[in-house]
């Protein structure tokens, strides 16, 4: 099993469709070591998905839908980190979907190994929304 940080190859068609939209409800939802998460992810599924105290199946509602450019580079972002607070949870990646869209696949993010909290805040600090940095480009 692995997880492998990527924008979804189903979301890039998708974009192209003109199937998500800006007034859409994205998600993140957490997975433990065990999921399989990659560019060839297509939607959201409980398999492997974190559970424990202060964490519900299906995650959190992203907020702050927001899109910029910089310079030939456009970036989206969501301006506001998701976390889950007092929360007892492993998790060692995460899959932003869209639930209006019949939960389809937009990006994965690996952690690179399990990030863990014991009654405290669980925070998935989302990265600046730059053309080097930001969660999605399309450069």
């Amino acid at each position: 099993m692995a997880i492998t940080q990527a924008i979804c190859t189903s979301f890039k068609s998708e974009i192209l469709q003109g199937i998500h939209a800006a007034a859409d409800v994205y998600k993140i939802a957490l997975f433990t070591s065990s999921a399989t998460l990659s560019a060839a992810t297509t939607a959201y599924a409980v398999t492997n998905e974190v559970s424990g105290t202060g964490y519900t199946a299906g995650g959190l509602t992203l907020t702050g839908f927001s899109v910029t450019t910089s310079g030939t580079t456009a970036i989206l972002d969501f301006t506001t980190d998701p976390s889950w607070a007092s929360a007892t949870i492993t998790a060692r990646g995460a899959l932003i979907y869209n639930s209006s869209k019949t939960n389809k696949a937009v990006a994965v993010l690996d952690f690179t190994t399990d990030i863990s909290s014991t009654n405290g805040t669980f925070l998935v600090q989302l990265p600046t929304p730059d053309a080097t940095n930001g969660l999605i480009r399309i450069a």
